[in-house]
């Protein structure tokens, strides 16, 4: 009886990422983990991060994350690294093929919400050894989301992509939006987390605003292409870095920080150009 209850709370603590002792080789799996691991575990812990870890257009991070190796051939490699923690999604035994009990995993979602963010955060932290260093963070984070304006109505947005995809609800995107005061044109129209959206129809539907990806201003192919548009130049646009949405985690802050600045800029802007129009 006494061995079945210390085997069903280490199942337990591996479930919830929480460690007995703190782990000294940490593997991340994908980009996502990458970012929580760079800020909450020390330098020390960290063996290896994911094969996109130093893709400045996925990772929010890169620039810390240059400072460690990234996994070319993840089956191998793991088993060679051997690791005490795997973080990322799925399951790190089912990625490298080992066995059950071989490590501890850590299993993270994509983050859809800040709230979910939080809840990572929280996760990692507590698995990596360091729990104090995810309340800090958070603490951070609501700081200097409490600092931005107060939302108000800024009207009717959408995160437009190459070959016309668009991101509904449900979403990171979906739920910065909310935060700055847009309203998601997907939303509007019914539509589900992704979709297509052809210009005829963006068009018609009017949006005040497209949300589009830093470094879109240049055509690398088709799909690109189609965002410039001759008929979509009159709805102004808001930038962001990729790397800021694709995964949750601090870059949050970043990307909620950078379009509200760009929803002021364009008011301002607006206002001054009124001022300054000549007077019948």
């Amino acid at each position: 009886m006494r061995r079945r209850m210390i085997l069903a709370a280490f199942c337990a603590l591996s479930l919830t990422g929480a460690a007995p002792v703190p782990p000294k080789r940490i593997v991340s799996l994908n980009t996502c983990a990458d970012q929580y691991v760079l800020a909450l575990a020390d330098p020390a812990q960290i063996a290896a991060l994911s094969p996109y870890g130093h893709d400045p257009e996925l990772s929010a991070a890169v620039g810390k994350a240059r400072a460690f190796r990234t996994l070319k051939r993840p089956s191998e490699e793991v088993l060679a690294l051997r690791p005490d923690l795997l973080i990322g999604f799925p399951s790190g035994d089912s990625v490298v093929g080992a066995p059950p009990g071989r490590w501890r995993t850590l299993a993270l979602a994509s983050a859809d919400s800040h709230a979910m963010i939080l809840a990572q955060i929280r996760q990692v932290a507590a698995a990596v050894g360091h729990p104090e260093r995810g309340e800090a963070m958070i603490a951070r984070m609501d700081r200097d989301l409490a600092a931005l304006p107060r939302p108000k109505h800024r009207g009717v947005a959408a995160y437009y992509q190459r070959r016309g995809y668009m991101t509904g609800t449900g979403t990171l995107v979906d739920d910065l939006m909310r935060r700055v005061g847009l309203v998601n044109l997907a939303a509007r129209l019914g539509k589900p987390a992704l979709s297509q959206l052809s210009l005829e129809e963006m068009i018609a539907a009017r949006p005040d605003w497209l949300i589009v990806e830093a470094g879109s201003e240049k055509v690398v192919d088709q799909g690109t292409e189609m965002l410039h548009h001759p008929i979509l130049r009159a709805i102004p646009r808001i930038r962001v870095p990729q790397a800021w949405t694709v995964c949750g985690g601090p870059a949050y802050v970043d990307a909620a920080r950078s379009i509200t600045a760009q929803l002021d800029g364009a008011a301002r802007r607006g206002a001054a150009q009124i001022n300054a129009a000549p007077r019948p």
